[in-house]
């Protein structure tokens, strides 16, 4: 058995997918990886699948592809990684520290890598704001002991803020543990969509979260890039 398994959501990743898993290599077999594609138009699927231990077809969604995944797994330890967020050298080492600890859920802390220069505070703000919420998102690749995982009733089946919904959940059964080391994590959206723009978006969207906005109509914005969809 793995000790852990990392669960890859993607969708037309084909640009990067395969620098992407191969620098996940070198932690097999010690992690088995599981792609999980929402289908995908273009070539992700058959560059990625000789390199993973298992490559599962889902229906789109994020929340969807990864309760796939972790249905797959054979270790007892989740890690949910996106197709563009890499992993620091000692990743494992930590999450077994973590777990030995008495922790059962947590997170690494995030470092957003382009070529912005206010990139690295909008990283600093993330770190803080995970810290002082116990809240974790996706690209802060959440780690979980698949028993709690499957106690909480896996990630909520809605279009967005399914992260967030998770850590909402898993917050009322202990705190996250907190990796200083940093997953690198790609910031094409915010360098594409803009950067300040991209903040603002983010930030009406959780709002607008929290109010009880339908997750789908923020999806919409997301995508849109929109601020508030009526």
């Amino acid at each position: 058995m793995p000790e852990l398994s990392i669960i890859i959501p993607c969708l037309n990743e084909q640009k990067g997918i395969a620098f992407f898993i191969h620098e996940l290599q070198k932690l097999r077999p010690q992690c088995e990886l599981i792609l999980v594609d929402g289908g995908s138009g273009d070539k992700t699927v058959q560059i990625a699948e000789p390199f993973v231990d298992h490559l599962i077809h889902s229906p789109c969604g994020r929340a969807q592809q990864m309760n796939a995944g972790a249905k797959k797994a054979s270790s007892n330890v989740l890690i949910f990684l996106h197709a563009d967020t890499f992993l620091p050298d000692d990743a494992v080492s930590q999450i077994q520290q973590a777990l030995q600890d008495g922790y059962r859920w947590g997170r690494f802390d995030i470092r957003l890598i382009g070529g912005h220069w206010f990139l690295p505070v909008i990283s600093y703000f993330m770190n803080l704001r995970s810290a002082l919420s116990g809240i974790t998102t996706g690209d802060q690749a959440l780690f979980i002991d698949k028993s709690l995982f499957q106690q909480v009733g896996y990630y909520p089946n809605i279009a967005i803020m399914e992260d967030i919904a998770l850590a909402k959940n898993l917050k009322k059964h202990g705190k996250p543990f907190r990796v200083y080391s940093c997953v690198h994590s790609s910031a094409r959206r915010w360098v594409q969509s803009g950067v300040y723009k991209t903040i603002l978006l983010m930030w009406c969207l959780r709002l607008q979260y929290f109010l009880g906005i339908d997750p789908k109509q923020l999806a919409q914005q997301y995508q849109g890039g929109q601020f508030w969809k009526s």
